[in-house]
């Protein structure tokens, strides 16, 4: 592998200027099979910012960051990364600007986790960053805590801490574009918070980071911005306390919600409305009105 990244003069891309747009979808369609996934998506991710992509299941989440990556094509429109087309670069050169974590991280043989990071360094053999490797590795080890087994093969982990593996091979490349496709999903509570914190550190020190998201609490507490999705198409996009609305999102999720500021920070909570039954502790007459109308629901989308 890092002969194969070796091979040719490339150009090191310089660090991004804050707020640069480093990924851009510009009119983005989709095709899987059949079905049109995206239609017609805009969007940007900018330098020194956290953008969580979030929306129900089957809504093209992970197809959009997978056309953001350049690993899906695009039947119309376009996607650049760092201002060109990314048919434009090459494979090594597009390694060095953007990483990708997929949602699940398999390997065939039974790599040290050691030597797994250090597979995100790849890109950089036969720059003169390539002799930042260690620290690099060390670094992205730490930080996604997974140093206290360096040496364990990885198919010997559990699925959460290959899922830090995974990330901290991220990290280690050290691409400006961080694309990450449900880095939570496998995560006890303390790790998720780990991990949206290094995507906030990452946009501190100047990268773009682009997140699938499942969890709209974390969405809120960390991004900077959020692009709703709803049947391929992006529903809303901005700051969170603003699109993390209960109407749009009752609408998106076909789930009643109310989202309320939370009562230190003022980030928005979503909470689903329950039925009363399904309430511990509260009784019959204690019940919260959730008739579909009165929480702005269209009364076709209540089940």
């Amino acid at each position: 592998m890092t002969r194969l990244f070796a091979r040719g003069r490339r150009t090191v891309p310089p660090r991004p200027a804050p707020g640069a747009a480093l990924a851009e979808a510009v009119d983005l369609h989709v095709r899987l099979g059949r079905r049109e996934v995206l239609a017609g998506i805009e969007l940007t991710a900018r330098a020194g910012e956290v953008l969580a992509l979030v929306g129900p299941n089957g809504a093209g989440k992970s197809t959009l960051l997978g056309a953001l990556a350049a690993d899906l094509p695009a039947s119309s429109g376009e996607v650049r990364v760092d201002g060109r087309p990314v048919g434009d670069w090459s494979a090594p050169d597009l390694a060095l600007r953007r990483s990708v974590l997929p949602q699940s991280a398999s390997l065939s043989f039974p790599f040290p986790v050691e030597d797994v990071v250090r597979m995100g360094r790849a890109p950089w053999a036969g720059t003169p960053f390539a002799e930042a490797d260690e620290e690099a590795v060390a670094t992205a080890m730490a930080a996604a805590e997974v140093t206290a087994f360096a040496a364990r093969p990885f198919s010997a982990l559990s699925g959460g801490e290959r899922a830090r593996v995974a990330l901290a091979r991220v990290l280690a490349q050290r691409a400006p574009l961080l694309l990450l496709d449900e880095p939570t999903a496998a995560l006890d509570l303390r790790h998720q918070e780990l991990v949206l914190r290094v995507c906030r550190e990452r946009a501190a020190a100047g990268d773009a980071v682009v997140v699938v998201l499942h969890d709209l609490g974390l969405a809120a507490a960390y991004a900077d911005r959020a692009a709703v999705l709803h049947d391929g198409r992006i529903a809303a996009d901005g700051p969170p306390a603003e699109v993390f609305e209960d109407v749009l999102l009752s609408r998106v999720y076909r789930q009643p919600v109310e989202v309320l500021p939370h009562p230190r920070t003022g980030a928005p909570l979503v909470v689903p409305v329950r039925a009363a039954d399904h309430t511990p502790g509260r009784t019959p007459d204690q019940a919260p009105d959730c008739a579909p109308e009165r929480a702005g629901i269209p009364g076709g989308l209540a089940s």
